[in-house]
């Protein structure tokens, strides 16, 4: 019987080093109070900056723990599923984290639209990794 290389090793482990950082840096962001974050000017207000900013920072966490999926021994059905969960545990990391600003963060408040920004974040990076689109996915 051959020994077939376990997915998430010491090795896979170090993959994946930063999308833990990049959780703990959304984790220290989303925890400032009101006061300590920048005054944006009005034109950003039109432009929904605020919904820009979310979509950024979870489609980087997103990525940052789909992309090693591709470089793991794994099936690619595997993978898919995986990276399915991955989605799944990024939007309701999405969902948590206005809950801690709901409750927790002093002048914060669960937007519901923060979280839809977050959560298309999500799904975009899982759909622009099944499409097989990152731009580097090209091995």
């Amino acid at each position: 019987m051959k020994n077939r290389p376990t997915p998430f090793n010491e090795s896979q482990f170090s993959k994946f080093i930063p999308g833990i950082a990049w959780f703990f840096l959304v984790l220290i962001l989303i925890c400032l109070p009101a006061s300590n974050l920048p005054k944006v000017d009005n034109w950003l207000n039109l432009i929904y900056f605020d919904k820009w900013i979310h979509f950024g920072l979870f489609a980087i966490l997103s990525f940052l723990f789909i992309y090693p999926l591709k470089k793991m021994p794994l099936s690619e059905k595997s993978q898919k599923h995986i990276a399915i969960k991955i989605t799944i545990a990024v939007v309701i990391w999405g969902f948590t984290t206005e809950l801690i600003q709901n409750y927790f963060i002093t002048d914060r408040s669960f937007d519901i639209f923060d979280w839809l920004a977050d959560t298309f974040a999500a799904v975009t990076t899982y759909i622009f990794y099944w499409k097989n689109i990152f731009p580097f996915n090209k091995t």
